[in-house]
């Protein structure tokens, strides 16, 4: 592998520790609006705050965007068999080169429209807690770009087994 393809690596994995941290902060932080909002109804403790479910529902988006982004780099999305099993790995990679391929397509249309959606939420703010809707609307379009560098990573990975490379990159 020359230097710069070890740059990117070294760049992607980081990116991708990185997810797993702010995927794991965003888990415990949604902890606590829900904590309040369990409090508030079951008991005369604390009022109800009406905030508490929205945060925990904008926390969950992100959750959900975050989590596409570390299933795409680990492959571990839900896959559907339509084709029987490839009988050699040049046919696996094939096969994998097409749904990555399909799934890059997947990856620019969130980019594309994903941009646009933020742009729409910014001029909005949540009416219960006041948060700008484009901090909510930008887990799209990040997880666009984010599923189409790690997917150039795999199809350049299937090219290198179909061509016969020295080794696909490990994922």
């Amino acid at each position: 592998m020359n230097v710069l393809a070890k740059i990117i690596r070294g760049s992607l994995d980081a990116y991708f520790r990185l997810l797993k941290v702010v995927l794991t902060a965003l888990m415990l932080f949604m902890v606590v609006p829900v904590v309040l909002q369990i409090l508030s109804r079951y008991s005369g403790i604390i009022p109800r705050y009406i905030w508490t479910e929205e945060v925990a529902r904008f926390c969950f988006v992100w959750i959900v965007m975050i989590g596409s982004m570390i299933a795409v780099r680990e492959e571990s999305h839900f896959k559907v068999d339509l084709l029987p099993e490839p009988d050699t790995d040049r046919q696996a990679a094939v096969s994998s080169l097409v749904v990555h391929v399909l799934m890059m397509l997947v990856a620019v249309v969130f980019a594309l429209y994903g941009y646009q959606f933020a742009r729409f939420g910014y001029r909005q703010t949540s009416e219960m807690s006041g948060i700008n809707m484009a901090s909510i609307y930008v887990s799209f379009p990040l997880a666009g770009v984010t599923w189409a560098m790690f997917l150039c990573e795999r199809i350049l990975s299937d090219i290198r087994q179909i061509t016969g490379g020295l080794h696909a990159v490990e994922g």
